[in-house]
C-alpha cells in the first residue's frame, strides 16, 4: 500500500492536491494522511501569549481543526468511494515542517503531496513560502500541485541532472514506479558545455538507469545559461507533464533555491512539480 501525506490549511488549492493525489493513485492501494499543523495559531504572530491563554486556544484550536478535517474529507470520499483508498485525517500542535516530518517517520510516508500556496499566499507566484520551506527541509519526496493543473497522466517527465549525486535508490524507485505505471518518458537533461562526463558522472548515470529500468529513459544535453530558463524552455518545448528535480547540497535545486533564480519558475511553473530528498532513511 502507497501512503501518501497531504498537508492542508484548507485552501481551495490544498483540497485540489488532494483531488490530484486520488487521480494519481485511482487504480492502487493507497492510504491518504491530510495533515493540519496549527501551532501558528496557537501562538500568534509572535509567539509571546501566557501560558494560560495558550492552552485555552489550544483546546479551542484543535477542536477546530478536527471538525474542519472531518467536513473535508466527508465528499472527498466520493460516492460510491474508491475502496483501494483509506483516509485518516491528523491534527497536530507542531510547526508545518516538523508536523510533516514527524508524521513521514512514524507512518513511513512514500509521497507528500501539496498544493503549491495557500490562502496568504501571493498570487503572482507559483510556491508559497511554505511549500519553498517544505520542498528545502522536508525529509521524503514532496509533489506540488499547481493552483488549477487539470490532472492528466505524467506521460512526459523531465529530469534535470549534472550527474554528479549518488542518488538513493528509494527516491528513483518511486519515479520509477510513476513511470512505470503510465508508461512515461523520463528526459534526463544535462545542462553543460563539455561533451565528455567524468567517471563519476558515468557511474551515477549508469545508476540511473539500472535505477529507472521500467521508465522510458531519454538522455539529452542543453549549452549552460541560467538554468531556469534552460528548464522552462525545455518544458515548453516538449510538452512535459512533469517536472522532478533533487534537493541535496550542490544540486541544481539547491543552487535554484539560494540564488533566487527558482523565482522564474515560480511565475511560469503550471505542471506538478516533484522534488526528491536525497537523504538516508
Amino acid at each position: 500500500m502507497k501512503t501518501v501525506l497531504i498537508p492542508t490549511d484548507f485552501s481551495a488549492n490544498a483540497l485540489h492536491a488532494l483531488q490530484y493525489a486520488q487521480e494519481l493513485y485511482k487504480c492502487e492501494r493507497a492510504c491518504f494522511f491530510v495533515l493540519h499543523a496549527y501551532a501558528e495559531q496557537v501562538y500568534g504572530e509572535f509567539g509571546a501569549n501566557p501560558q494560560e491563554e495558550v492552552d485555552a486556544v489550544k483546546k479551542v484550536i484543535k477542536e477546530q481543526t478536527r471538525k474542519k478535517l472531518d467536513q473535508m474529507l466527508e465528499p472527498i470520499m466520493g460516492t460510491p468511494p474508491n475502496p483501494l483508498h483509506n483516509f485518516e485525517a491528523i491534527a497536530c500542535f507542531d510547526s508545518l515542517v516538523d508536523g510533516i516530518n514527524d508524521v513521514v517517520d512514524e507512518m513511513n510516508i512514500d509521497l507528500v503531496i501539496m498544493g503549491t500556496k495557500g490562502e496568504t499566499s501571493d498570487h503572482k507566484t507559483t510556491f508559497g513560502s511554505y511549500t519553498i520551506e517544505v520542498f528545502k527541509y522536508v525529509k521524503c519526496p514532496v509533489l506540488a500541485v499547481p493552483e488549477g493543473f487539470q490532472y492528466r497522466q505524467p506521460k512526459s517527465i523531465l529530469f534535470p541532472t549534472d550527474y554528479m549525486l549518488p542518488y538513493k535508490r528509494r527516491e528513483l524507485k518511486l519515479l520509477d514506479d510513476l513511470a512505470s505505471k503510465f508508461k512515461s518518458e523520463v528526459q534526463c537533461l544535462y545542462i553543460t558545455d563539455f561533451d565528455e562526463l567524468s567517471p563519476r558522472q558515468e557511474d551515477n548515470k549508469r545508476f540511473l538507469e539500472g535505477t529507472l529500468s521500467r521508465s522510458y529513459l531519454h538522455f539529452e544535453t542543453a549549452p549552460i545559461k541560467n538554468r531556469a530558463e534552460a528548464i522552462m524552455e525545455q518544458l515548453e518545448q516538449k510538452g512535459t507533464d512533469m517536472l522532478v528535480m533533487v534537493n541535496s547540497r550542490h544540486s541544481f535545486f539547491e543552487d535554484m533555491l539560494y540564488r533566487s533564480t527558482v523565482d522564474l519558475l515560480s511565475l511560469k511553473l503550471k505542471i506538478p512539480f516533484l522534488v526528491m530528498q536525497n537523504l538516508n532513511r
